[in-house]
């Protein structure tokens, strides 16, 4: 990647922090040290695998609320997939901006789905109305696209209410604010955090029964079968210990780069609600703006125009449109996202190229 190459796409993924590959480093080795073990063999080179796969879990949970398990998964999808298979009832309420991770497996699985409506600041109502018989509701912790926190804790008390399990997509919100109280189930990723990709993490509040979601050997306590990975368990573990050790720093840093951006791209509207949000996160509008052009005059800048799962469908983002937006107003829209390791001079050289750009198309 050319060195001047800036990166603002954090909520797609973050880069690998150099502490999660040092970890990972011992569990990659070749045959002159046991390293590439296998953690469920139960011979000594085994063993240690093992042990660092549950140092690891001890570190993810750690993120997490307490009276709870971790099972490693091969990412949030993967969790979110086997949390949603422990609907009681079947039927499933979630936010009209929730992840499509979680919309399409709830239906896959055959269930009703209830859409609970978003607020034009992009925020669900914590006192609105659950549906009859739900059994389980959806509410991610952080939203991925425009960055809104979510009154998750309430929403949780009211599925509770009504008899329902709630589940919490915190993939965006894991390691950087405080864990979803209240939630019965957590669905998160290490790639988000710092981590590696390929590995994530489904966390059960005790007494919350779930089935198995893979048969084979028999691994994570039969829950998931399938050989785990020290390496990708030991980056995960030691990227979930240093989020939790720079949770307030890195808090603060990304709030003055948000500062710092908004002061530049004033003009610009900011999408969804300017206090209740992830501060790494602006999804800013700007009238008659033409997307596939500025990103091809700044390509030496990466940001997006949504979801990197939703992007080349060609469609308005879903999420922009559920917070009231027109077809041209959401079309009109960027996302940009900070990180731990972007500089301040990143974010004045980005935005002052993106402002100039947009004056070039004459808006």
């Amino acid at each position: 990647m050319a060195s001047d190459f800036i990166y603002l796409d954090h909520q797609a993924t973050t880069p690998l922090a150099p502490e999660a590959l040092a970890a990972m480093l011992p569990w990659l080795s070749g045959p002159e040290a046991p390293g590439f073990a296998n953690p469920h063999s139960m011979h000594r080179a085994g063993r240690a695998a093992a042990s660092a796969v549950e140092v690891a879990r001890e570190q993810v949970a750690a993120l997490l609320p307490k009276g709870g398990r971790v099972i490693f998964t091969s990412g949030a999808t993967e969790a979110i997939n086997q949390a949603i298979r422990a609907n009681p009832r079947g039927d499933v309420a979630c936010s009209a901006i929730e992840h499509s991770a979680v919309i399409n497996a709830a239906v896959a699985t055959g269930a009703a789905l209830h859409e609970l409506p978003v607020s034009a600041e992009g925020l669900v109502d914590p006192e609105v109305d659950l549906p009859q018989g739900v059994g389980l509701v959806a509410v991610m912790q952080v939203n991925n696209e425009i960055g809104t926190i979510q009154p998750v804790a309430r929403l949780a008390e009211r599925a509770h209410d009504a008899g329902a399990l709630f589940l919490c997509d915190a993939v965006q919100g894991a390691g950087k604010i405080a864990p979803p109280e209240g939630a019965d189930l957590i669905a998160i990723t290490a790639h988000k955090l710092y981590g590696p990709k390929g590995i994530g993490a489904l966390w059960v509040r005790d007494g919350v029964a779930i089935a198995p979601f893979m048969a084979g050997g028999g691994q994570e306590s039969g829950l998931r079968s399938g050989t785990l990975s020290p390496a990708l368990c030991a980056g995960f573990g030691a990227a979930a210990a240093l989020a939790k050790e720079r949770m307030d720093t890195d808090f603060q840093h990304l709030s003055g780069l948000a500062g710092l951006a908004r002061s530049i791209l004033h003009r610009w509207t900011v999408n969804g609600s300017e206090e209740a949000r992830w501060p790494g996160n602006l999804n800013l509008r700007l009238d008659g703006l033409n997307f596939p052009r500025l990103l091809s005059d700044c390509r030496d800048i990466a940001f997006s125009a949504g979801s990197a799962c939703g992007s080349g469908t060609g469609a308005p983002s879903r999420v922009l449109s559920a917070i009231g937006l027109q077809p041209a107003e959401a079309r009109n829209s960027i996302r940009i996202g900070f990180g731990r390791y972007t500089t301040a001079q990143e974010v004045e050289t980005a935005c002052r190229a993106l402002e100039a750009a947009a004056q070039a198309q004459g808006v």
